[in-house]
């Protein structure tokens, strides 16, 4: 048995009730973390890609877990990372692991169809939101205390993606962070990676699209969020502990 040195630690999980971030949030509970599982504090809009879960999805999630809970913040507005991290720290003490997982995604997201409003709400999401989240753990390091770190969830999209603009460009711009926030980080022991999820069957794929996706997969079929979920406890286990600044492409060989 691989003793990953999760057991007890505070696992700060954005968007981590639905999809993704459920298998993520109960993937560290597993290790014997304590998770605080995030979500939005109401229903996003219907004609978003990827619909918010309801509130009560983590407050479920939460009492299935051990020693978790569920944290709401709306990750656009201006002042939520504090908010958020206060609010895990009043509850479960300093975060030792952030995984930035909360996704803003909306369609139509091709070049004509940009606006300014569309590409600010997936900035504020999917790059703002991250990077006031790991700035503000840096700030709160305490001396004495084991150095936290820090996942965040990119996706295929980042590389290049055709129909997916503004959210594709939002998630390249927190690689970016990433590499940038692990240099400026290091020399204080924080560590920041990321995973880059290939197309993942959380429920949005019809059985044509699924169909598609075996054909242009190299291993064959789509991926299960559980297949991230590993990726990301693997990055902040004490297995990656020489790791830093790295994308690790979880895709099965899918936009290489």
């Amino acid at each position: 048995m691989i003793d990953t040195g999760l057991s007890q630690k505070v696992v700060l999980v954005t968007g981590g009730s639905g999809g993704i971030g459920e298998a993520i949030s109960r993937a560290f509970a597993a290790q014997g973390a304590r998770v605080a599982v995030h979500h939005h504090p109401g229903e996003d809009e219907a004609r978003w890609t990827h619909v918010t879960p309801p509130v009560e999805a983590a407050h479920r999630l939460a009492g299935e877990l051990d020693g978790a809970v569920a944290v709401a913040a709306d990750l656009a507005e201006p002042d939520a990372a504090t908010r958020l991290i206060d609010d895990v720290e009043a509850r479960l003490g300093p975060v030792d692991v952030l995984v930035n997982n909360a996704a803003h995604c909306e369609s139509p997201d091709t070049v004509d169809a940009l606006t300014a409003g569309g590409l600010e709400r997936h900035y504020r999401v999917n790059a703002i939101a991250p990077a006031l989240l790991i700035s503000e753990l840096a700030r709160r390091q305490q001396r004495g205390r084991p150095t936290p770190c820090v996942v965040n969830i990119s996706t295929d999209a980042a590389r290049a993606f055709p129909g997916q603009l503004g959210y594709g460009s939002s998630k390249a711009a927190l690689e970016g962070l990433t590499r940038g926030t692990a240099l400026d980080l290091g020399a204080a022991g924080i560590r920041v990676n990321a995973v880059a999820p290939g197309p993942v069957q959380t429920g949005w794929m019809d059985e044509d699209l699924v169909a598609k996706v075996r054909e242009i997969v190299p291993l064959g079929r789509p991926g299960e969020p559980d297949d991230i979920a590993d990726a990301v406890v693997f990055l902040a286990s004490d297995q990656a502990r020489w790791i830093t600044g790295q994308v690790l492409q979880v895709a099965g060989g899918h936009a290489l």
